[in-house]
Order: structure tokens, then C-alpha cells, then sequence
């Protein structure tokens, strides 16, 4: 039971998302992700800088997404933390092509040297791993954090997104202050792709982007909008998302909604895969377990770590 503690929110936050849900109703609950104390205001062009405050002072600012596209090569890798990394040659991989992923940040430094940028989105990981991403992310690091990732953080530590390059990762379904969109109004907007079942694609994460399940979902559609070549996928193995994660230990392993979460992150990606073909972009899957090789993303072994000799 202790473990599974760790592994959630903190008591005060869940009583405010009951208290969102109650008082605000299924149109606003997602408030709870900026209450108390976060205001955010975005830059209104690439050249413009945003900035946020909590409870009343300012702790950081909000760059354009046009820094990412700007700062991306010809091929952008989405790393996740499955456990397959574990099997992932990362010496193939070259400065400023990777967005990590949650706890994938641990490669910073090591396997990856000089990321892209890193996503979180879920502000369970800040408060679970904030140590790891003070010990990892430094100044100056692209950051692409959710309202609740960034409110959470500042819980933690107010002054830390002060040298940090932060683009907001904004839910088009449950956008920052405003009322949670419905299907009809979702499909109206001109720079969002849906599929009729519940996937959605953004071409302008500016103004957000659709959240399927997992951070990887809302990763592809920033990646796709640098318009690289090439976008590959590590660790988005989704079907053993039950197992510890490869910076993950036995029997000190976060709860997990993937697994029953699947379907609907296949087929987000399996919107992206047409949306990113329309421009001429091939995304590639790097995962040998992923859930993603039955939805026609066949495994590249390309980054295959050498298996050692045996005698």
C-alpha cells in the first residue's frame, strides 16, 4: 500500500480535483490543473514571450512552439521509458534529435547526451521524480509541460522554471480556462484532425494538442509540426507498461493507466501515421514488444543494441 501511494498525487491534490469535480461541474473540473495560484500567459506569436505566475509572482515564461521547430534536425526521436529501452543502441542517435519522455530524462547526460527537449505531462511523475528531473534537466533545456505538470512543479520548487525554455503542452479537450470542448466543437477547428472514434491529431500545438493516453501522444503531434523526415519511436511499447520502466527497479514501480489505456493510444498514433504521411513524414517504430507492430508500425531493428558474445 505504501508503494502505491508514492506512486499518486499527494493527499491536498487529490481533495482539489474532488473539489473541482464537485463544485465545478464535468465542463470545468479539469481546473483543478491550475488551482490554486497558476496563471499562465502565452505568447501570442514566435516572437513573443509568455510567462507564469504563481500565486501572484512571476516564476518563469512560456516560449512559442516555433522554438522546437526551430531548434529540430531532419529525423526527431519520441523516447519513452518502456522497457524495451534497455535493447536500444543510443550512440546512433545525434545531438538535438531526441524529446525524452518521462523518466527517459535519466538518459540525459549519458546515453543521450543533448536531447531535443523533454515532455511531461502527467504531474504525477513531478511529484513522484522531481529530484530525478532537478538532477538531470538544466538551464536552458526545452521543456514541453502541461498546466498541471507546470502547477506542480512550482508546489515543488517555485524557482526551478526559471532557466528553462517552457512550451505549454495544452489539452484541446480540456484547454487552460477554458470549458472542456465537446466532439462537435473539436471537429470545427481548422487545425485539428479527427477521426469520428475519438482520436485527434493537432497541426498547431500552439493552440494545443490531443492527449491520448500517454505523453507520447501529445510528443508526435510537436514532432510532426517541426516537419522532420523521419519521426522515430523508442520505448512506446504500451503492452508491458505493467513492467518497471528501464529506470524503474522491482517492487518500486509507479501505478500505470497505459495497459488499459491502449486502445486509444494506438489509435491516436494510427491517425498521426496518416496525418504525418500528407507531409511526407515516416514514422518509425524502434520497440520490438510495442503494441503499435499489430497497428502496422513494423519493428526497425536499426537501433538493436549488439547482443554480447557468448562463449
Amino acid at each position: 500500500m505504501v508503494l502505491k501511494l508514492k506512486s499518486e498525487r499527494p493527499l491536498k491534490r487529490s481533495i482539489v480535483k474532488l473539489a473541482a469535480t464537485i463544485f465545478l461541474g464535468k465542463g470545468f473540473a479539469h481546473a483543478q490543473n491550475w488551482l490554486p495560484g497558476l496563471v499562465l500567459h502565452q505568447p501570442k506569436s514566435p516572437q513573443d514571450m509568455g510567462s507564469i505566475l504563481y500565486k501572484g509572482q512571476p516564476v518563469g515564461g512560456l516560449s512559442h512552439v516555433e522554438v522546437l521547430r526551430a531548434a529540430a534536425h531532419e529525423v526527431v526521436h519520441i523516447v519513452g521509458s518502456g522497457p524495451s529501452i534497455a535493447g536500444i543502441d543510443f550512440s546512433k542517435v545525434g545531438p538535438r534529435e531526441a524529446i525524452l519522455l518521462n523518466g527517459a530524462i535519466s538518459l540525459m547526460g549519458e546515453a543521450i547526451a543533448a536531447p531535443l527537449a523533454i515532455a511531461v505531462e502527467d504531474e504525477r511523475f513531478v511529484w513522484r521524480h522531481f529530484p530525478l528531473m532537478r538532477d538531470r534537466i538544466g538551464a536552458g533545456t526545452l521543456c514541453l509541460f502541461s498546466v498541471g505538470v507546470i502547477r506542480a512543479i512550482c508546489e515543488n520548487d517555485r524557482t526551478w522554471l526559471a532557466d528553462k525554455s517552457v512550451v505549454l503542452i495544452d489539452d484541446l479537450r480540456k484547454p487552460y480556462r477554458l470549458r472542456r470542448r465537446s466532439d462537435r466543437e473539436l471537429g470545427a477547428l481548422d487545425f485539428a484532425v479527427v477521426d469520428g472514434r475519438g482520436a485527434g491529431f493537432s497541426r498547431d500545438p500552439s493552440r494545443g494538442v490531443f492527449q491520448g493516453g500517454s505523453v507520447a501522444v501529445s510528443a508526435v503531434q510537436f514532432a510532426a509540426y517541426c516537419r522532420p523526415r523521419i519521426i522515430g519511436l523508442f520505448g512506446i511499447d504500451i503492452t508491458n507498461a505493467g513492467e518497471p520502466r528501464f529506470y524503474e527497479t522491482a517492487g518500486d514501480t509507479a501505478g500505470s493507466g497505459i495497459v488499459g489505456a491502449a486502445g486509444r493510444i494506438v489509435a491516436h498514433f494510427v491517425l498521426a501515421r496518416r496525418v504525418c504521411a500528407e507531409h511526407n513524414i515516416e514514422l518509425l517504430n524502434f520497440s520490438p514488444v510495442s503494441a503499435l507492430i499489430g497497428a502496422g508500425f513494423p519493428y526497425d531493428p536499426r537501433f538493436a543494441a549488439a547482443k554480447a558474445a557468448t562463449a
